[in-house]
């Protein structure tokens, strides 16, 4: 077959231009690898750390019925460790999630609570005397403010979460819960998370 030559014109040039443009022929970064984001290292203060003894997976039992399982929870790290995820499931149907952060410009932890039941409970505060201590106000049904006042401690291999409320502005208070969580038999998730050595409740 003859060869022929074609004269190259001001609009084919133009052509092969464009085409090379859109195929990225003749890029310099073409093959180059993708720079991989950096690692972010904002929450690695000491004071991110100090509600770490609640990650795990828990079976979580009433103190006044330490045979029997209440809920299952399941707390884990996320958002590169600046948060608390908890997942709560209860043995009634009762479910919840709540999220947990250190505030460093505010100095103080912060925790978001909500349920299948349209519920919503803030509460802030923090480590004092060794026990997370976070403390906020709902609303009850005929629309009342009631303080609430929640602390986690370490026990014996496990964690002690009670609760008070108040309906006279924190003159008195009375018992919500008091819940213990033991790791769930043969699970790996509290690899890593640290232990409790407190003394048993």
């Amino acid at each position: 077959m003859q060869k022929v030559n074609v004269p190259m014109t001001r609009n084919s040039r133009s052509a092969v231009i464009l085409l090379a443009c859109a195929t990225g022929a003749g890029a310099s970064t073409v093959g180059a690898p993708a720079t991989a984001p950096a690692k972010t290292t904002t929450c690695t203060a000491p004071a991110y750390r100090q509600f770490d003894f609640w990650l795990g997976n828990w079976d979580v039992f009433d103190v006044a019925s330490p045979t029997i399982i209440v809920a299952h929870v399941r707390v884990v790290p996320i958002l590169d460790g600046c948060v608390l995820h908890e997942f709560y499931e209860g043995a009634d149907g009762h479910q919840g999630q709540s999220f947990s952060i250190f505030d460093a410009p505010r100095q103080v932890w912060h925790q978001s609570w909500v349920t299948n039941n349209g519920q919503l409970l803030v509460i802030e505060g923090g480590m004092q005397a060794g026990s997370m201590i976070l403390g906020g106000a709902d609303r009850t049904p005929d629309g009342k403010e009631r303080r609430v006042r929640g602390t986690w401690k370490c026990v014996h291999e496990g964690v002690r979460e009670s609760a008070q409320r108040s309906t006279d502005g924190g003159l008195t208070w009375e018992p919500w819960f008091d819940l213990l969580f033991h790791p769930h038999p043969g699970d790996s998730h509290m690899a890593g998370a640290p232990r409790c050595s407190g003394s048993a409740p």
